[in-house]
């Protein structure tokens, strides 16, 4: 099963970047893919997510993380079940 994720972030931001390279190495074992979103581009994702990126989300799931976020919480996201 795919396990599609979303990470919110913007250009420029060193965290964000740390936080795409963190995902791609924590879950090179499972079969992930991830959207980054730039929330620059959505006046509503820049309120809701603004002062909390980078911010990772698992499609069909409930959970999202803020950073800090580390591999082990990465690995439990993507253990994470989706919605039926």
């Amino acid at each position: 099963m795919v396990i599609h994720l979303l990470l919110y972030g913007t250009d420029g931001c060193h965290l964000c970047e740390e936080a795409a390279r963190l995902v791609h190495e924590a879950l090179s074992e499972y079969d992930v893919t991830v959207q980054e979103i730039d929330i620059v581009e959505d006046s509503a994702l820049l309120n809701r997510y603004g002062q909390r990126i980078p911010v990772i989300r698992r499609v069909g799931a409930m959970e999202e993380l803020s950073w800090p976020f580390d591999r082990a919480d990465l690995v439990r996201l993507a253990r994470t079940r989706p919605f039926a």
